[in-house]
């Protein structure tokens, strides 16, 4: 078993993969909106249904997109506890930014002795705060150029 922060690196043959297989997922999840389980079956010779819940292939999803890109993936649970040292590389910022961060308690952490601890849920919940921001950010420069006939 690899360590919960190893990305699986997708090679040529799983990108190729991944770029078929994503359309395929996210069209099934779109036409089939009320469905809490997806039965999938096995191609091989025995032919085998497996029964999983809606959410692993909505996970699966966003897996393929990434895996399609070539990007490496590693899943990460909600409730697992970051060292400051594996927060900041998730959030691909310096050690001292995110110590910032969390003195200004823009993300939530707790102490174990003189060490803090990160929960994944926090920093993720940090992250997709930050990236709406600088979508909206990006949305009125866009908009401020278009106004001066800059863009």
């Amino acid at each position: 078993m690899t360590s919960l922060f190893d990305a699986a690196r997708p090679d040529e043959a799983d990108v190729s993969a991944a770029v078929a297989a994503a359309p395929q997922v996210k069209d099934y999840l779109l036409n089939h909106p009320g469905h809490d389980t997806v039965r999938l079956v096995v191609d091989d010779e025995h032919r085998e249904s497996l029964t999983v819940p809606r959410s692993a292939i909505e996970s699966l999803a966003r897996i393929l997109d990434h895996m399609a890109k070539g990007e490496g993936v590693a899943l990460v649970p909600s409730h697992t506890e970051l060292t400051t040292q594996q927060a900041a590389d998730m959030l691909n910022v310096s050690r001292p930014f995110l110590i910032g961060l969390l003195d200004t308690e823009e993300i939530e952490y707790r102490r174990v002795g003189k060490h803090r601890r990160i929960k994944a849920e926090s920093l993720l919940a940090y992250k997709r705060k930050d990236d709406l921001r600088r979508r909206e950010v990006a949305n009125d420069l866009t908009g401020m150029s278009q106004e001066m006939g800059t863009f």
